[in-house]
């Protein structure tokens, strides 16, 4: 079986996609509907000579849907590759509804820079962050982080991979008792709030609202959620995950090898970059992975 896997945000630099629009310029169709969506220059802002603009949450994420999304199409007309089921990482699963053709992407672009907003001015600036945390295995951080109030995983990423979030006041002793615990990096995140966590519920609030008035389809193949990890065609289970996603884990790891134990043995990283390429090498170096970038140069 074949899965394509979808990048969330960390995977963008400027200039992405540009050489495959400048070849093949139906693309820019794409930037023109999402630029009217985000009511600005999206290809302006992709390809700006700094990325002040593209770290912004609200501009990364359409950006990152949009340049995946183009990928898959390309992939689609020029090849006879077809994945069986999709996944995403984060925001990537937004991308992974699009294909499964459970939204539009007009709506897609439109839901995640409401939700690159929200997720923003959920919590006050400088009041919650993120780090990445090298070298431990997910049940001594689980167990650590019982003694934190506003501290929980966002991101199960791969084995010796974890992301915390949460509480930015809490983070110089977690650090220091991740460090006594055998942690080989503590790697603080460049991020405008803590994702994934329940410091965020506002924005899970208020995306929920927005969920419940946008058209849904049933998945025309399964799509495996960060929510529980697990495949779902239904349009209620769909919007029930993406609404946890907001506050909840990501469990890529848990993901990925229920789609080997279901089957899945050829992998695909569609979009900018090879993030997912690497985590999922590190979950299990035994499956077939292949990036865009690669398969296009073939």
């Amino acid at each position: 079986m074949r899965t394509f896997v979808f990048p969330g945000q960390g995977s963008q630099s400027t200039g992405m996609g540009k050489n495959l629009v400048e070849e093949y310029p139906e693309y820019n169709n794409y930037y023109d509907i999402a630029s009217e969506v985000i009511r600005d220059d999206l290809y302006a802002i992709i390809n700006a000579k700094d990325d002040t603009k593209l770290t912004l949450t609200q501009y990364t994420q359409p950006a990152i849907l949009t340049t995946s999304v183009i990928a898959y199409e390309h992939i689609r007309k020029t090849t006879n590759l077809k994945p069986d089921v999709v996944a995403g990482h984060s925001l990537g699963e937004w991308t992974a509804l699009v294909v499964a053709g459970v939204l539009s992407f007009k709506d897609a672009v439109r839901m995640v820079h409401l939700r690159g907003k929200y997720m923003s001015e959920a919590c006050p600036p400088g009041e919650g962050t993120m780090a990445a945390v090298i070298g431990l295995s997910d049940e001594v951080i689980e167990e650590c982080l019982k003694d934190f109030d506003n501290l929980c995983i966002a991101n199960y990423n791969s084995p010796g991979q974890i992301v915390i979030s949460g509480a930015a006041n809490e983070f110089d002793e977690a650090e220091k008792q991740l460090t006594e615990k055998g942690a080989k990096m503590f790697v603080r995140l460049n991020v405008s709030g803590p994702f994934h966590s329940p410091l965020i519920e506002d924005a899970k609030e208020k995306l929920e609202k927005e969920i419940e008035n946008t058209e849904f389809h049933e998945a025309n193949i399964p799509v495996y959620q960060n929510a529980d990890a697990k495949p779902h065609t239904s349009v209620e289970e769909i919007k029930k995950n993406l609404i946890r996603q907001v506050t909840s884990a990501v469990r890529w790891t848990q993901t990925v090898e229920n789609m080997i134990s279901d089957g899945v043995d050829e992998f695909y990283e569609i979009g900018h970059g090879g993030v997912l390429s690497g985590l999922i090498k590190r979950i299990n170096r035994k499956v077939n992975i292949q990036r865009f970038d690669k398969i296009i140069k073939k």
